[in-house]
């Protein structure tokens, strides 16, 4: 009786201890990390109403930022929103968890174009969320200076004329590409003379801007742009006589994905949540609200007709051709923000 007594207490101390943990799994809770925005208020407002759990939204300014973070203790994420390259790093460092695909029915929407990327060769970590290309823009009304690539961003009559944006691996990626170099280049001399370039370019920029680049546009500031995808349809929305340009040397590319982290405290819950906005409806109308091309293929008939074929999203694939990703160059990456910190206090 005594051994029997024993056992069942032992039992009972052991299920006391697993009951906690039981119901935390089952809590419907998600924490969620990414730039600001970037999921629109009445799509989380929808996932609540139709899941009943609660999104915990954390920004982070900067992938840098969001790679800082992960790299301390105590992360408590379920999922996180954020570029190719950051993404590379949180898999390299073992900081994702593998996608568990039953519980993902809607993955067979995706586009298979944007599978298979170098940040996930196998398709085992990502869900790809939006996807983009700078491009140049110009107001044919402002400027007759003919642009069909980069290396035209430096003809002397755009002096104090041009935005751009303030990215040292995109704006050096360019560089090195008028320069017939690789976009990611790690050879010192490349990198030199890349720099001289660039910063024959200095007097031709009047504005370094990351957020609002299309605001230099739209008042008529500077001529030209080259910018991210949504500052590009946000230009467009405010005046239609714009021009997109696709540079002749090629173009850059990204990728926004979602992951969840190693030790995500509510995976099954990312799960739901990735599968939802995997789904047609959802996926069109972040298009919408994102001005990004959409990596869902089923989505396009949910995408608002005036943005379906506008040409910053619907770049042909045979002009679209090899794109470049930023990726990791490892310690030169302190080589490339040195550069381009020169070049903005020339």
């Amino acid at each position: 009786m005594k051994k029997l007594l024993s056992l069942m207490m032992a039992l009972l101390l052991v299920l006391g201890a697993a009951l906690p943990l039981a119901l935390a799994e089952e809590e419907k809770v998600l924490n969620f990390f990414s730039w600001a925005t970037y999921i629109d208020d009445d799509t989380v407002a929808r996932f609540t109403e139709e899941t009943g759990i609660k999104v915990n939204y954390a920004t982070f300014a900067s992938n840098e930022e969001m790679l800082l973070k992960m790299s301390g203790p105590g992360n408590e994420y379920d999922v996180i929103l954020a570029s190719d390259y950051a993404i590379n790093t949180l898999r390299k460092d073992g900081r994702l968890q593998q996608l568990d695909k039953e519980l993902l029915p809607n993955y067979q929407n995706l586009d298979p174009a944007f599978l298979n990327q170098y940040y996930d060769e196998n398709n085992e970590y990502t869900v790809p969320y939006t996807a983009g290309t700078p491009l140049i823009v110009v107001n044919p009304a402002l400027t007759d200076v003919e642009i069909d690539g980069y290396e035209d961003l430096w003809n002397p009559e755009l002096k104090d004329n041009l935005v751009i944006i303030d990215d040292a691996r995109v704006m050096i990626g360019i560089v090195l590409k008028t320069l017939g170099f690789p976009f990611n280049s790690t050879d010192d001399e490349q990198l030199q003379q890349a720099k001289e370039k660039l910063f024959e370019l200095r007097p031709n920029v009047r504005a370094f801007n990351y957020d609002t680049p299309h605001n230099d546009m739209i008042s008529g500031e500077v001529a030209v742009g080259f910018m991210f995808t949504p500052f590009v349809l946000l230009a467009m929305d405010a005046n239609p006589e714009l021009q997109v340009v696709y540079p002749k040397e090629g173009m850059g590319f990204g990728i926004d994905s979602l992951v969840i982290p190693a030790d995500a405290p509510h995976p099954g819950n990312a799960h739901i949540l990735l599968n939802y906005l995997l789904d047609s409806q959802v996926a069109g109308n972040t298009a919408g609200m994102q001005y990004y091309l959409s990596p869902v293929a089923t989505a396009y008939e949910f995408i608002p007709e005036y943005l379906r074929d506008n040409p910053a999203i619907r770049i042909p694939a045979e002009i679209l051709g090899e794109t470049d990703f930023v990726v990791d160059v490892g310690e030169y990456e302190s080589v490339y923000q040195e550069i381009w910190a020169e070049f903005k206090l020339q």
